[in-house]
Protein backbone atom coordinates (compact mmCIF):
# COMPACT_ATOMS: atom_id res chain seq x y z
CA UNK A 1 0.00 0.00 0.00
CA UNK A 2 1.43 3.60 -1.04
CA UNK A 3 1.14 6.10 1.79
CA UNK A 4 -0.82 9.28 -0.39
CA UNK A 5 -0.04 12.73 0.86
CA UNK A 6 -2.60 15.35 -0.40
CA UNK A 7 -1.07 18.62 -1.33
CA UNK A 8 2.40 18.31 -0.56
CA UNK A 9 3.46 21.20 -2.20
CA UNK A 10 1.17 23.78 -0.05
CA UNK A 11 2.94 22.97 3.03
CA UNK A 12 6.47 22.69 2.00
CA UNK A 13 6.26 26.14 0.20
CA UNK A 14 4.64 27.98 3.40
CA UNK A 15 7.41 26.57 5.24
CA UNK A 16 9.99 27.34 3.07
CA UNK A 17 9.12 30.79 2.45
CA UNK A 18 8.28 32.22 5.63
CA UNK A 19 11.80 31.58 6.81
CA UNK A 20 13.42 32.93 4.20
CA UNK A 21 11.88 37.16 4.13
CA UNK A 22 13.61 37.80 0.55
CA UNK A 23 11.58 34.83 -0.88
CA UNK A 24 8.96 36.36 -3.79
CA UNK A 25 6.10 34.08 -4.66
CA UNK A 26 4.71 34.68 -8.22
CA UNK A 27 2.02 33.45 -9.59
CA UNK A 28 0.29 34.04 -13.38
CA UNK A 29 -3.67 33.57 -12.51
CA UNK A 30 -3.32 30.01 -11.41
CA UNK A 31 -2.91 30.70 -8.06
CA UNK A 32 -5.17 27.88 -6.36
CA UNK A 33 -4.24 25.26 -8.87
CA UNK A 34 -0.45 25.80 -8.08
CA UNK A 35 -1.89 25.21 -4.59
CA UNK A 36 -0.05 28.71 -3.43
CA UNK A 37 -3.71 30.39 -2.46
CA UNK A 38 -3.04 29.56 1.35
CA UNK A 39 0.33 31.60 0.73
CA UNK A 40 -1.17 34.19 -0.59
CA UNK A 41 -3.70 34.87 1.84
CA UNK A 42 -1.81 34.07 4.76
CA UNK A 43 1.50 35.76 3.87
CA UNK A 44 0.44 38.65 1.41
CA UNK A 45 3.55 40.64 1.75
CA UNK A 46 5.50 37.79 -0.08
CA UNK A 47 3.46 37.30 -2.88
CA UNK A 48 2.61 39.01 -6.24
CA UNK A 49 -0.05 38.46 -8.64
CA UNK A 50 0.99 38.68 -12.14
CA UNK A 51 -2.24 37.95 -14.09
CA UNK A 52 -2.29 35.81 -17.35
CA UNK A 53 1.01 37.59 -18.72
CA UNK A 54 3.73 34.65 -18.45
CA UNK A 55 6.13 36.95 -20.58
CA UNK A 56 6.06 39.87 -18.06
CA UNK A 57 6.43 37.93 -14.97
CA UNK A 58 9.43 36.12 -16.29
CA UNK A 59 11.04 39.08 -16.89
CA UNK A 60 10.30 40.67 -13.69
CA UNK A 61 11.25 37.83 -11.92
CA UNK A 62 14.73 38.46 -13.99
CA UNK A 63 14.40 41.96 -11.96
CA UNK A 64 13.13 41.17 -8.59
CA UNK A 65 16.70 38.54 -8.72
CA UNK A 66 18.82 41.33 -9.62
CA UNK A 67 17.80 43.57 -6.89
CA UNK A 68 18.31 40.51 -4.12
CA UNK A 69 14.93 38.93 -4.17
CA UNK A 70 14.79 34.98 -4.52
CA UNK A 71 11.69 34.73 -7.00
CA UNK A 72 9.64 31.68 -6.99
CA UNK A 73 7.37 31.68 -10.19
CA UNK A 74 4.02 29.17 -10.36
CA UNK A 75 2.05 28.26 -13.44
CA UNK A 76 1.49 25.43 -15.02
CA UNK A 77 4.83 23.76 -16.87
CA UNK A 78 3.69 24.40 -20.48
CA UNK A 79 3.31 28.30 -19.66
CA UNK A 80 7.06 28.60 -17.84
CA UNK A 81 8.46 28.13 -21.62
CA UNK A 82 6.77 28.43 -24.57
CA UNK A 83 5.18 31.73 -24.67
CA UNK A 84 7.98 33.54 -22.48
CA UNK A 85 10.61 31.58 -24.62
CA UNK A 86 12.56 35.19 -25.53
CA UNK A 87 11.93 36.73 -22.03
CA UNK A 88 13.27 32.93 -20.26
CA UNK A 89 16.53 33.13 -22.64
CA UNK A 90 17.06 37.39 -21.95
CA UNK A 91 15.54 38.38 -19.17
CA UNK A 92 17.03 34.73 -16.96
CA UNK A 93 18.90 31.63 -18.99
CA UNK A 94 21.79 34.50 -20.51
CA UNK A 95 22.16 36.95 -17.36
CA UNK A 96 22.05 33.38 -15.11
CA UNK A 97 19.35 35.09 -12.59
CA UNK A 98 18.50 33.30 -9.80
CA UNK A 99 14.99 32.59 -10.81
CA UNK A 100 12.77 29.38 -9.17
CA UNK A 101 10.16 28.51 -12.30
CA UNK A 102 8.09 25.66 -10.37
CA UNK A 103 6.14 24.28 -13.42
CA UNK A 104 2.90 22.46 -12.29
CA UNK A 105 0.99 19.72 -14.52
CA UNK A 106 3.85 18.29 -16.78
CA UNK A 107 3.69 16.36 -19.51
CA UNK A 108 0.50 14.23 -19.61
CA UNK A 109 -0.84 14.45 -16.52
CA UNK A 110 -3.20 17.22 -17.27
CA UNK A 111 -6.30 16.76 -18.69
CA UNK A 112 -6.41 20.05 -20.34
CA UNK A 113 -4.94 19.02 -24.31
CA UNK A 114 -2.78 19.93 -26.13
CA UNK A 115 -2.02 23.80 -25.15
CA UNK A 116 -1.74 22.71 -21.31
CA UNK A 117 0.58 19.37 -21.65
CA UNK A 118 3.86 20.34 -21.55
CA UNK A 119 5.67 17.13 -23.30
CA UNK A 120 8.61 18.66 -24.87
CA UNK A 121 9.42 20.74 -22.33
CA UNK A 122 12.77 18.66 -20.84
CA UNK A 123 13.89 19.03 -24.40
CA UNK A 124 13.37 22.81 -24.30
CA UNK A 125 14.78 23.40 -21.42
CA UNK A 126 17.76 21.42 -20.96
CA UNK A 127 18.80 22.89 -24.10
CA UNK A 128 19.10 26.25 -22.65
CA UNK A 129 22.72 26.98 -21.41
CA UNK A 130 23.01 28.06 -17.40
CA UNK A 131 19.43 25.93 -16.59
CA UNK A 132 19.21 23.46 -13.63
CA UNK A 133 16.23 20.84 -14.42
CA UNK A 134 15.11 19.16 -11.83
CA UNK A 135 11.91 16.89 -11.59
CA UNK A 136 9.75 15.30 -8.58
CA UNK A 137 8.96 11.61 -8.39
CA UNK A 138 6.62 11.58 -5.08
CA UNK A 139 5.64 13.35 -2.25
CA UNK A 140 9.11 13.22 -0.35
CA UNK A 141 10.52 15.13 -3.37
CA UNK A 142 7.73 17.52 -3.38
CA UNK A 143 8.49 18.29 -0.05
CA UNK A 144 12.20 18.58 0.06
CA UNK A 145 12.74 20.34 -3.36
CA UNK A 146 12.81 23.72 -2.86
CA UNK A 147 15.92 23.88 -0.67
CA UNK A 148 17.83 21.74 -3.51
CA UNK A 149 16.71 25.12 -5.94
CA UNK A 150 16.90 27.51 -3.91
CA UNK A 151 20.87 26.43 -3.72
CA UNK A 152 21.62 26.29 -7.05
CA UNK A 153 23.64 29.69 -8.73
CA UNK A 154 21.75 30.30 -11.69
CA UNK A 155 17.84 29.51 -13.32
CA UNK A 156 16.57 26.15 -12.51
CA UNK A 157 13.28 24.74 -13.68
CA UNK A 158 11.51 22.13 -11.95
CA UNK A 159 8.21 19.85 -12.78
CA UNK A 160 6.08 19.34 -9.81
CA UNK A 161 3.70 17.24 -8.82
CA UNK A 162 -0.19 18.53 -7.55
CA UNK A 163 -2.67 17.23 -5.50
CA UNK A 164 -2.78 13.61 -4.30
CA UNK A 165 0.65 12.11 -4.20
CA UNK A 166 2.32 8.97 -3.57
CA UNK A 167 5.22 8.19 -0.88
CA UNK A 168 7.66 6.38 -2.29
CA UNK A 169 10.51 7.75 -1.13
CA UNK A 170 11.90 7.23 2.63
CA UNK A 171 15.14 10.22 1.83
CA UNK A 172 14.71 13.61 0.56
CA UNK A 173 15.93 15.16 -2.78
CA UNK A 174 19.47 14.53 -3.90
CA UNK A 175 20.97 16.47 -6.16
CA UNK A 176 22.24 15.70 -9.49
CA UNK A 177 22.39 11.65 -7.52
CA UNK A 178 20.33 8.69 -9.56
CA UNK A 179 18.11 6.81 -7.11
CA UNK A 180 18.61 2.86 -6.75
CA UNK A 181 15.38 1.50 -6.12
CA UNK A 182 16.48 -1.80 -7.37
CA UNK A 183 19.59 -4.60 -8.08
CA UNK A 184 19.35 -7.06 -11.00
CA UNK A 185 21.77 -8.39 -13.90
CA UNK A 186 19.51 -8.30 -16.81
CA UNK A 187 17.96 -5.27 -17.93
CA UNK A 188 18.78 -1.45 -16.02
CA UNK A 189 15.18 0.82 -16.41
CA UNK A 190 15.66 4.63 -16.14
CA UNK A 191 12.87 6.09 -14.75
CA UNK A 192 11.54 10.03 -13.85
CA UNK A 193 8.28 11.70 -12.72
CA UNK A 194 5.01 10.01 -12.36
CA UNK A 195 6.56 7.02 -14.53
CA UNK A 196 8.77 5.89 -11.75
CA UNK A 197 5.60 4.54 -9.98
CA UNK A 198 4.58 2.57 -12.62
CA UNK A 199 8.03 0.93 -13.32
CA UNK A 200 7.79 -0.18 -9.89
CA UNK A 201 4.61 -2.03 -9.94
CA UNK A 202 6.50 -3.28 -13.67
CA UNK A 203 9.69 -4.71 -11.74
CA UNK A 204 7.92 -6.09 -9.49
CA UNK A 205 5.61 -8.52 -11.85
CA UNK A 206 9.22 -9.17 -14.09
CA UNK A 207 11.13 -9.74 -10.92
CA UNK A 208 8.15 -12.50 -10.26
CA UNK A 209 8.89 -14.11 -13.31
CA UNK A 210 13.42 -14.22 -12.77
CA UNK A 211 14.07 -10.98 -14.37
CA UNK A 212 16.90 -9.54 -12.90
CA UNK A 213 16.24 -5.58 -13.14
CA UNK A 214 18.38 -2.76 -11.99
CA UNK A 215 15.88 0.62 -11.48
CA UNK A 216 17.33 3.78 -11.26
CA UNK A 217 15.06 7.20 -10.72
CA UNK A 218 16.48 10.26 -12.27
CA UNK A 219 15.56 13.68 -10.22
CA UNK A 220 17.90 15.64 -11.55
CA UNK A 221 18.14 15.68 -15.15
CA UNK A 222 20.23 18.72 -16.27
CA UNK A 223 23.16 17.97 -14.93
CA UNK A 224 22.94 14.56 -15.15
CA UNK A 225 24.19 11.43 -12.69
CA UNK A 226 26.43 9.95 -15.80
CA UNK A 227 28.78 7.71 -13.44
CA UNK A 228 25.75 5.70 -11.93
CA UNK A 229 23.90 5.08 -14.86
CA UNK A 230 27.36 4.21 -17.05
CA UNK A 231 28.23 1.78 -14.07
CA UNK A 232 24.55 0.50 -13.56
CA UNK A 233 24.26 -0.01 -17.79
CA UNK A 234 27.35 -1.88 -18.25
CA UNK A 235 27.14 -5.38 -19.18
CA UNK A 236 22.98 -5.13 -19.00
CA UNK A 237 21.21 -6.80 -22.12
CA UNK A 238 19.04 -3.80 -22.85
CA UNK A 239 18.37 -0.37 -21.21
CA UNK A 240 14.59 0.80 -20.93
CA UNK A 241 13.65 4.72 -20.16
CA UNK A 242 10.09 5.32 -18.96
CA UNK A 243 8.86 9.54 -19.21
CA UNK A 244 6.29 11.67 -19.01
CA UNK A 245 7.55 13.28 -22.13
CA UNK A 246 8.15 12.78 -25.98
CA UNK A 247 11.03 10.48 -26.08
CA UNK A 248 12.67 13.24 -27.96
CA UNK A 249 15.11 15.34 -25.68
CA UNK A 250 14.26 14.19 -22.59
CA UNK A 251 15.24 10.97 -20.09
CA UNK A 252 15.93 8.79 -23.16
CA UNK A 253 17.68 11.15 -25.48
CA UNK A 254 19.86 11.62 -22.12
CA UNK A 255 20.12 7.71 -22.04
CA UNK A 256 21.19 7.78 -25.27
CA UNK A 257 23.78 10.79 -25.66
CA UNK A 258 26.01 8.74 -22.53
CA UNK A 259 25.45 5.05 -24.08
CA UNK A 260 26.85 6.60 -27.53
CA UNK A 261 29.56 8.97 -25.82
CA UNK A 262 30.66 6.29 -23.98
CA UNK A 263 30.87 3.27 -26.60
CA UNK A 264 28.79 1.12 -24.19
CA UNK A 265 27.20 -1.05 -26.89
CA UNK A 266 23.83 -1.66 -25.23
CA UNK A 267 20.71 -1.49 -26.76
CA UNK A 268 17.69 1.01 -25.77
CA UNK A 269 14.38 1.06 -25.75
CA UNK A 270 13.21 4.78 -24.73
CA UNK A 271 9.18 4.41 -23.67
CA UNK A 272 7.19 7.85 -23.81
CA UNK A 273 5.00 9.68 -26.55
CA UNK A 274 6.50 8.97 -29.98
CA UNK A 275 6.31 12.48 -32.13
CA UNK A 276 2.47 13.01 -31.22
CA UNK A 277 0.79 15.29 -29.34
CA UNK A 278 -1.58 13.76 -26.63
CA UNK A 279 -4.98 13.58 -26.03
CA UNK A 280 -7.03 15.56 -23.05
CA UNK A 281 -10.26 17.16 -22.21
Amino acid sequence: MVDIVNRPYATAFETFATARPEVMCLSADLTSSCEVDGFRDRHPDQFLSMGMAEQNMLSFAGGLAMQGYRPFIHTFAVFLYRRPYDQLINSIAYSNRKVRMMGFLPGITTPGGITHQAIEDIAVMRAIPNMTVLETGDATEVETVLEVADSIDGPVYVRVLRGQVPRLFATPFAFNKLRTLSKGDDVLVLTSGVCTEEALRATAALSAKGVGIHHLHASTLKPFDRDTFIEAARGKKGVVTLENHIITGGLGTIAAEIIAEEGLGVKLRRLGLNDTFAHGA
